[in-house]
């Protein structure tokens, strides 16, 4: 046989198949009645395992074993979406959050990150403007538990940097806490030297800064081997220790925003070595609510650990057709080497797409939770 006679007899066994394929989704349709009928729930993993078990028990060869076990896996998830997207399950896929179509008017009482002159504080002006009370919290922790006493209405936190990545401490915190999403904020980062006004660089000895900070200056804090780097509780709390203590030979890495409420000194400007360093702040609260009008929303779950949970996980944003935006992963306490999956998409939970979506997390993920629409 030649290349095309071959080929021919290739189309003419896909399009039985193809065939054989729309006979069996029909089918699907069905099944999802008798599932809105009777309450039963779309995913049932021990009848999808035993009937992968049968249908690679077909053939003796041991590639094609593997082969059919990964053909209808995949017949099956994309039945499985179907069905989702007919049977409406009686918990909402909002989590029953209050849709709102903007933040409420008034003065309103924010908790952010870090001393005074921290890029968390510009972050929360450029959000909310100056119509605020403003509460400074020197940890992340103190941040969500001003939210949980009722402090403040809303928390501003940093999560991810443009040169060094996502901020593993605060997802850990949002998965721990019962808090919700309601907007971003991007800052320019330019990280500055400050000491004490008339310090050389050349004969400082000691540089406070968060950790983040630190790793944004790496390459210009390599030039100083002199200089001795301590991680501290943030940029701005660096710059005030340099304040109280007074010492000539001391350092920190924050704003220049910082330095000037601090009366310090500005050593040298720009000192991170990604000069398009920037820090994405999310806006949080612990009321059930989300944007109307919201462009993005932000997930977490936890999967089986098995081969392909992850990849099955993620075809409902590929059959949903939303564009998945940002995914992160975190080890769960005491469960080693599993992780739990952050992750980001663009769409609106009005959409029935993200709905849609959604449904089907919820059903197959170990654990679900929806931090919201911003």
């Amino acid at each position: 046989m030649d290349l095309q006679a071959i080929r021919k007899d290739i189309d003419k066994i896909d399009k039985q198949i193809t065939a054989l394929f729309e006979e069996r989704m029909k089918l699907t349709y069905e099944v999802a009645a008798y599932k809105i009928e009777t309450g039963k729930k779309v995913y049932d993993k021990q009848r999808e395992d035993e009937k992968l078990q049968t249908l690679s028990g077909l053939t003796d060869d041991v590639f094609n074993q593997q082969a059919i076990r990964e053909l209808f896996s995949q017949i099956m998830s994309i039945s499985r979406k179907i069905q989702y997207s007919l049977v409406k399950e009686n918990a909402s896929e909002m989590d029953n959050l209050v849709p709102l179509q903007g933040l409420p008017e008034g003065k309103k009482k924010v908790a952010c990150f870090g001393d005074r002159g921290s890029y968390t504080e510009q972050a929360m002006e450029d959000f909310f403007g100056q119509n605020i009370e403003g509460i400074n919290k020197r940890t992340f922790a103190e941040v969500i538990e001003a939210l949980k006493t009722g402090e403040a209405e809303y928390g501003v936190l940093p999560i991810e940097n443009s040169s060094t990545g996502g901020i593993g401490d605060i997802y850990d915190l949002l998965a721990k806490n019962n808090t919700y999403i309601i907007g971003e904020q991007e800052v320019k980062v330019d990280q500055a030297l400050i000491g004490m006004p008339g310090t050389k660089i050349e004969e400082i000895t000691k540089v406070y800064s968060h950790q983040q900070g630190i790793l944004q200056c790496r390459e210009f804090l390599e030039k100083y081997p002199n200089m001795q780097v301590e991680a501290y509780e943030s940029t701005s709390g660096s710059v005030r220790k340099v304040k109280e203590e007074q010492n000539m030979l001391q350092a920190a890495i924050g704003s220049k925003r910082a330095a000037k409420f601090y009366g310090l000194e500005v050593l040298q400007e720009n000192i991170n070595q990604e000069k398009n360093n920037s820090t994405r702040f999310i806006i949080i609260t612990n009321q059930k609510i989300y944007r109307k009008d919201g462009k993005k929303v932000s997930v977490c779950f936890e999967l089986p650990h098995e081969s392909g949970s992850l990849y099955n996980m993620l075809g409902h944003f590929i059959f949903n057709q939303l564009n998945l935006t940002k995914i992160e992963s975190r080890p769960i306490e005491n469960k080693k080497w599993e992780y739990r999956f952050f992750l980001e998409f663009e769409g609106n939970l009005a959409d029935a797409s993200v709905q849609n979506a959604i449904r089907g997390i919820k059903e197959e993920a170990n654990a679900f939770y929806l931090f919201g629409n911003f």
